[in-house]
């Protein structure tokens, strides 16, 4: 079975509407930063080795590079999310006839349950680097493109607050709230930096130089 990303746009939206439960909105969260970084790297794309934007090169060739590994990474967290689906959806399917098999199914799914917030939560970490190299791409990229940069704050912030949905799903059916509400305390900071201030800002900017 082929991965997802290497499916047809049309393949992956049917399979998103139909009954199955991957792919999701998890999924989709990484898909919306890996695009949110793509646009960015366009922006580097189109303002390297153009002679106006001479003085920026070295700082737009270091954000290409940024942005690049940033898209792979994202990429790479739309499948991690099935997987780990998945995985649960086993633990959740484990026999429960004995009290030492309620016990052992209880265990597996608690232990799946935090890779489960990890995905979403290293997402989030992701989709709040995607919205600030959009802001250095908004910055000082290429004017003709400087709405893609726009494009790409809103693609990061949606992945953003996608991810903290399930980040939030899934700690709230942990047992270790230790573990948890470490994860939440994370996932907050992150969105306090991040806030819709923080992507207004960015998206005001854009729209000035239009």
């Amino acid at each position: 079975m082929s991965e997802i990303k290497d499916k047809s746009i049309q393949l992956f939206l049917d399979e998103l509407a139909s009954k199955s439960a991957t792919p999701g909105g998890g999924s989709v969260s990484a898909l919306m930063g890996a695009q949110s970084a793509a646009l960015t790297s366009m922006v580097c794309n189109l303002t390297i080795g153009k002679p106006k934007y001479a003085e920026v090169e070295a700082e737009m060739q270091a954000l290409l590079q940024k942005s690049e590994a940033l898209r792979e990474k994202l990429t790479g967290l739309i499948k991690a999310d099935i997987d780990v689906f998945n995985r649960l959806m086993t633990a959740y399917g484990l026999p429960k006839e004995t009290e030492e098999e309620k016990l052992e199914r209880t265990e597996a799914i608690q232990w799946v349950l935090k890779a489960a917030t990890e995905v979403p939560l290293e997402c989030a970490r992701a989709c709040a680097e995607a919205i600030e190299l959009s802001r250095c791409a908004a910055n000082i990229g290429n004017i003709g493109v400087i709405s893609d940069a726009g494009a790409a704050v809103m693609a990061g912030y949606s992945g953003l607050k996608s991810a903290a949905l399930n980040v939030y799903i899934n700690t709230g059916s942990l047992k270790d709230r230790t573990f948890a509400e470490a994860k939440l305390a994370e996932l907050k900071t992150i969105l306090t930096n991040f806030d819709d201030t923080v992507v207004e800002d960015i998206y005001q900017l854009v729209k000035t130089k239009l």
